[in-house]
């Protein structure tokens, strides 16, 4: 895995056919962390999870009634993220800027997040966490611009 595929630390900006994929809650109730700042790129309130302008969510909080509640389940997370695998795979054309899902809110280590990406690092329009990539084992350098 080359050092362009690291998510950056701070996405500030998205090229086009780049997608900031986040960790939300059922509800898409987007009041804080990186779900906060997806609303910029087109996060909807009130969709919780998949595709929406540039951002894809991936629910890692429950939700009912209008209020956030705890993590969900870690099978539930795990099939989240292989939906994301399936859409990735089917659009060749985007490039997916993963961010440290379930380890703010949610309360998860990226040690019990890490795993469930383990497909998705060999997909080559997927960038995971810099974290992410050393548990999963893999060797990088200092440096990761996305250039």
């Amino acid at each position: 895995m080359s050092n362009e595929r690291i998510t950056p630390d701070h996405i500030t900006e998205l090229r086009p056919n780049e997608v900031f994929v986040f960790g939300s809650n059922r509800a898409g109730l987007h009041a804080g962390g990186a779900a906060k700042t997806a609303l910029k790129w087109g996060a909807i309130m009130g969709e919780g999870e998949g595709l929406h302008g540039q951002t894809y969510a991936i629910p890692t909080l429950d939700a009912e009634n209008g209020k956030i509640g705890g993590p969900l389940k870690p099978r539930h997370i795990r099939r989240a993220i292989n939906d994301l695998s399936r859409f990735a795979y089917s659009r060749p054309d985007l490039v997916f800027f993963v961010t440290k899902i379930g380890c703010g809110i949610a309360g998860f280590t990226p040690e019990e997040i890490a795993p469930m990406f383990g497909l998705l690092q060999f997909q080559p329009n997927v960038y995971l966490p810099r974290e992410f990539l050393e548990i999963l084992g893999h060797p990088l350098e200092d440096d990761h611009a996305r250039g």
